[in-house]
């Protein structure tokens, strides 16, 4: 398993609506995620710069490579467009983090 982390922005003022949207995730996107090998997935927000912290495991055989071309990945990223900060294909602007220090 190789853990990872990487950065979104959410647009101002809708962290509840972003809270509610994955609260209701969608079954077939979890199903997604997990077919590609993702598991233990998990999303911060930073209320004073609005960027939200992503962390997730993945398997060393993943395909998360493949997920954008996934229609239910496509239509995830259109349903989230309208409250974060995306490129023009929908899908969000992501900056990965590099590991600097970890602790078992």
């Amino acid at each position: 398993m190789e853990k990872i982390a990487f950065v979104m922005t959410l647009l101002p003022g809708h962290e509840k609506e972003y809270q509610k949207r994955h609260d209701e995730i969608w079954p077939e996107l979890v199903i997604a995620l997990k077919a590609a090998g993702v598991s233990d997935y998990s999303i911060y927000f930073e209320d004073t710069s609005n960027k939200l912290f992503a962390v997730l495991k993945r398997t060393e055989d993943n395909t998360m490579d493949q997920l954008p071309l996934q229609p239910i990945v496509k239509k995830w990223w259109a349903f989230m467009a309208d409250i974060m900060e995306t490129h023009e294909d929908n899908s969000p602007v992501v900056n990965e983090i590099p590991q600097v220090f970890h602790l078992e």
